[in-house]
Parts: structure tokens; sequence; C-alpha cells
């Protein structure tokens, strides 16, 4: 994921879903459960193409058993998350909610099925 700030993710992704760095490859950050995060910068030269924050083109998606907590801590930690649904129930009975990270990938996050 290209992101602008590592620190600034890295720290998103730990305070909200406990992720740890594994390795920091200066400009490439691997976090536990395979999330890796790329320098803008770094990124934007390797392939010689702008960056399109909230293209939409994907997500990411993690599991919550007390999805109502996790709402909460987002909107206590990161007031101004720009958000794409807030919790919702499906027909099906799945709570998610779907928001963008600091850079404009999205993420979705669900009640397990």
């Amino acid at each position: 994921m290209v992101v602008k700030d590592i620190e600034k993710s890295k720290r998103f992704y730990n305070d909200l879903f406990g992720l740890d760095l594994v390795l920091d490859n200066d400009g490439n950050m691997i976090l536990t459960e395979g999330l890796v995060l790329q320098d803008e910068k770094i990124w934007k030269k390797f392939l010689g193409k702008d960056i399109i924050p909230k293209s939409n083109s994907c997500e990411l998606y993690f599991e919550e058993q007390d999805i109502e907590a996790f709402v909460e801590k987002l909107e206590r930690s990161y007031p101004s998350i720009q958000y794409v649904n807030k919790l919702m129930t499906h027909s099906w009975g799945q709570k998610v909610i779907r928001f963008y990270d600091l850079d404009g990938n999205l993420i979705e996050v669900g009640t397990p099925m």
C-alpha cells in the first residue's frame, strides 16, 4: 500500500488493528499479517506514474468481534476519518463499516461470518 507518511501510517495500522513492524527496509515496511507500506515518493519514482488516492479499485478487509467498540476507537483516535459508509448491517446479518485510511486506501471492517 502506498502511503505519504510511512511512520504515521505504521501508527495508524498499529492503533486500529494491532499490526506491528516486522521489517523496515528504508521506505518499505512490512507489518504483521503481511501488510506492506511503501513510501509514495519511492513508489512514484519506480512506476513513473502518479498515485491516485481513493481510486476505489481494491480494499483491505479486517474482522472485529466487537465492531461497536472498534467504531468508538476509530472515532476517538481518528475523528476526521472519511467514511464510505458508517456502521451498517447487511441483509445476511454481517455488520460492516468502510472508510479511507490516511492516504485514501479503502478499508472494510466487518464482523466475522
